[in-house]
């Protein structure tokens, strides 16, 4: 892993809240951090899960440490994620959380890279290395990955943070479908804030529509990009068992338990120390090590 010298930490860029236009009426923000070096950089581009944001818990602190080792990394929000341009903390819109889907959340990755690797970007050119563009993602935007790396060829490495191996699993755990097709919505509890969240039927209808699109199976088997799968023991959300899973599908992918973890890493939102908990530590050192092998940097 490169070194960070003093003169690098003096021109830390953190270029925060920039807008993007999403593909269906609804705009994306993006925080991107990198440090001045005059010198093309990998790129990671990481998504959120269910119920998050770009600016939940420690996401940041990990995100600065990427850039310490020599990453341009970009963190967003899905554009009906629920926040707002003028709130991006926040579900202040809980009428496009409960219109979001696992498709627009694919379109709005893509979105992304399309900036990244654009006249337009923010990031200087000479500081974007357009041919090392990474993945990584937590949660369902794990599987996000994992399916937009299997879309596109510009994806060189990827990889899950309790990821899931399967949108049409868990759509359907715990929810009676039926009712929820008579009724059109159900609702879920943002335990953080107590808030009711909808659930619009369409979530159900897109994901059946769009199965073979969706199928991280599928996708996690015919990868031709370098997969690394890094997953909590204990995770009580997503099962050790799913990474496993993905694993087994993809036998030249590279799995990294870390025993006694949480879904989140230990995280907690709001997050206000400057270091990271042990797990997400982890998490981090693991993941830039891997990618840094990816991109021939010693």
């Amino acid at each position: 892993m490169p070194a960070v010298s003093l003169f690098y930490v003096l021109f830390m860029n953190q270029l925060l809240n920039k807008v993007l236009p999403g593909k269906h009426g609804k705009p994306i923000l993006a925080d991107v951090y990198y440090r001045t070096t005059h010198t093309a950089k990998p790129m990671v581009v990481f998504s959120h899960g269910f119920k998050g944001f770009k600016d939940w818990g420690a996401w940041h602190v990990i995100a600065q440490k990427f850039a310490d080792a020599g990453f341009v990394f970009v963190l967003f929000n899905f554009s009906y994620n629920g926040t707002t341009p003028e709130k991006p903390d926040e579900f202040a819109d809980p009428d496009a959380f409960g219109n979001n889907n696992y498709s627009i959340e694919l379109d709005d990755l893509g979105v992304v890279i399309d900036w990244l690797c654009s006249p337009h970007c923010a990031v200087p050119a000479k500081e974007r290395n357009l041919h090392q563009i990474f993945l990584t993602g937590h949660s369902r935007g794990g599987g996000l990955t994992i399916l937009k790396a299997h879309e596109d060829p510009r994806i060189k490495a990827i990889a899950t943070w309790a990821g899931v191996c399967s949108y049409h699993r868990h759509i359907s755990q715990g929810n009676a479908i039926e009712q929820w097709r008579e009724k059109g919505v159900i609702h879920i509890k943002n335990t953080r804030t107590g808030q009711q969240l909808p659930l619009y039927y369409q979530l159900y209808e897109d994901t059946v529509a769009n199965y073979e699109r969706l199928n991280i199976e599928k996708a996690a088997r015919n990868l031709t990009c370098p997969l690394f799968i890094v997953h909590g023991t204990t995770d009580p959300v997503v099962l050790f068992e799913e990474a496993q899973l993905l694993n087994q599908w993809q036998p030249n992918s590279l799995l990294f338990p870390i025993p006694d973890a949480n879904h989140v890493f230990g995280m907690r939102h709001p997050w206000t120390e400057e270091e990271l908990p042990p797990h997400a530590q982890d998490l981090t050192n693991a993941t830039i090590r891997f990618f840094c092998g990816q991109a021939g940097m010693v």
